[in-house]
Formats: structure tokens, sequence, C-alpha cells
């Protein structure tokens, strides 16, 4: 039984140190990605406030 629970443990240790090296490995992928996504979002942003600007100009009239 105690066998048992220290071969778990040993898988459990075994797969969150691969888990962490191909974590590592793809991180600049990852951060590539969000920086993209950030960009994107960005020019969104930039876009919906030049809209309301835009429509905020009928307003003074």
């Amino acid at each position: 039984m105690i066998a048992v629970i220290a071969v778990g443990f040993v898988l459990l240790i075994v797969i969150a140190v691969v888990v962490g090296i191909l974590d590592a490995a793809r991180t600049n992928a990852w951060r590539r990605v969000a920086a993209e996504r950030r960009r994107t979002w960005e020019l969104r942003q930039q876009l919906q406030h030049h809209q309301i600007a835009d429509q905020d100009a009928w307003d003074d009239d």
C-alpha cells in the first residue's frame, strides 16, 4: 500500500517537471500571441474612441 502511494507521488512529481519544462519551452510563443492580441485590442479601442468622438461632433451643433 505504501509503495502504491510512493509511486503515485513520484508520478505526480515527474508530471509536474515535464509540464514545467514544456511550459518554459513555449513561453516565447505565448508571449508573442499575447502581444499580438494586445495590439489588436488597442487598435479596436482607438477605433471605438474615434467613432465616439465623431458621433459627439453632432452633439455640438
